[in-house]
């Protein structure tokens, strides 16, 4: 079984001298780190990435490779939408097929309540502009013939795309830095500097580097960096084990999602495959201080039902990860470069046993390679993207497993958040302030 194609083994590509200044420091090389690095480098300024490990050296490589509006949150829905159109324009941009793929998206319908979920959804989300109808049972046999499983319906957006994760993120890297952008690999930021009640530097493990404005887009590590700046988010990382078939023949050119399963056709002609739904939580000090607020989530919308003992160490939630610290002090960051968690390998048996049996025309199905990734999820299944308490200190993490297709958007979103610019959507859904204000939380949708 092959590597997964990004790690520590990898040299590093933008190994840059740390500025002394810049006009934005971004925390955390993923997609919505390097996105924000993109847009705030077309405006002609000069944002410098710090990057603990390799840029996306974690989830933002380790996703479905998705480009989804189907489902998602109605407040998410616009900035999905707008997405979608910024990903075919960045594409022209970048150096690097991406294979970028407009092949439509399906979630399979098992029964009739199921079926009027969707509909529900629907109904709602066409307001709104989104291109996605649902298929008869006819239908669904006619888009997926051979299938051997018989569904009831499905919701189909014929918009949604697909393109390859780890292709992709360091591509639009080396376009920002063409740019004008500056990313710093294998340098992770300690602790922000703040003056008069502003920030005013980020103190890294290779120096300070002044500057007004700074975004936390670390993934499953923002809370870890927030928390030591007094600033708590009640985020968790879930890990999700996904597979990658050897080349197969073509049985669907698009991606779908089951009950038990899903997969996307990929440009080198195998299947990316995943075990819809099925997430695992190792339990750290985080898990039982945030019990309260992930309750309603455990009772209606359980993001994961499987509950590991103990947190391995050296991760977000381990419980020998420090909390607190200076910036004169190795951070956490440094003692994990990168988050590269074991696959479940119980798990990608049963999802090669599960494809191989849905499509029984392709023969025998071949896992390539497997892995894993560590979801930063939170309570209600959406972000947080806000500014935060500190002036001057921005937030976009919590994506919940939807950060890649919605990468685009929302870094051309926080580069205008940073400069003052028109935003464009409603963000109010997403402030961090949710968790501590007294209102309800309204959960996302649990398709």
């Amino acid at each position: 079984m092959s590597v997964f194609p990004i790690s520590l083994t990898n040299p590093i590509e933008h190994n840059a001298p740390l500025p002394e200044q810049a006009d934005a420091v971004i925390i955390g090389g993923g997609i919505i780190g390097i996105a924000s690095a993109y847009y705030l480098a077309q405006k002609g300024l000069k944002p410098v990435v710090l990057e603990k490990g390799r840029v996306a050296g974690e989830q933002s490589s380790r996703n479905w490779g998705w480009i989804r509006q189907m489902g998602r949150d109605l407040d998410e829905l616009p900035i999905v939408m707008e997405s979608t159109q910024l990903w075919k324009e960045m594409a022209k941009d970048l150096d690097t097929d991406i294979g970028l793929t407009q092949c439509g998206l399906t979630y399979f319908a098992q029964n009739q309540t199921q079926t009027e979920g969707y509909e529900d959804w629907l109904s709602k989300a066409r307001e709104i502009g989104v291109d996605s109808v649902m298929l008869s049972a006819k239908e669904v046999d006619a888009k997926f013939p051979g299938m051997t499983r018989q569904y009831t319906g499905a919701l189909h957006t014929p918009s949604d795309m697909r393109a390859e994760p780890w292709v992709t993120v360091p591509a639009i890297a080396r376009a920002a830095v063409k740019m004008g952008a500056v990313i710093v690999e294998n340098c992770a930021a300690r602790v922000l500097e703040t003056s008069g009640g502003k920030a005013s530097g980020v103190v890294t493990e290779k120096g300070t580097i002044q500057t007004s404005e700074v975004i936390v887009a670390g993934g499953s590590w923002s809370t870890v960096f927030l928390r030591n700046e007094g600033t708590n988010i009640p985020q968790l990382s879930v890990r999700a084990t996904v597979v990658a078939t050897n080349a197969l023949p073509d049985v669907h050119q698009g991606g779908a999602n089951g009950s038990d399963f899903a997969f996307r056709r990929r440009q080198d002609g195998g299947y990316t495959l995943a075990a819809s739904g099925f997430h695992e939580t190792f339990v750290g000090p985080d898990s039982f201080r945030h019990f309260m607020t992930y309750l309603p989530q455990l009772i209606n919308q359980p993001f994961s039902r499987n509950y590991l003992p103990m947190s391995p160490k050296g991760y977000p939630d381990g419980w020998g990860t420090r909390r607190r610290w200076k910036g004169s002090d190795v951070s956490p960051f440094e003692n994990m470069r990168m988050l590269d968690p074991k696959p479940n390998m119980r798990k990608v048996e049963e999802i090669r046993s599960t494809f191989q049996g849905l499509f029984p025309a392709l023969g025998p199905v071949e896992v390539s390679t497997a892995w894993a990734g560590m979801i930063d999820a939170m309570p209600d299944i959406v972000p947080v993207v806000d500014r935060a308490p500190v002036q001057g200190l921005s937030i976009c993490t919590g994506m919940c497993g939807h950060g890649f297709g919605i990468g685009p958007a929302f870094g051309r979103i926080m580069a205008d958040m940073v400069t003052g610019d028109d935003i464009g959507h409603d963000l109010s859904r997403f402030r961090l302030s949710r968790f501590s204000d007294g209102s309800k939380l309204v959960m996302g949708p649990d398709l």
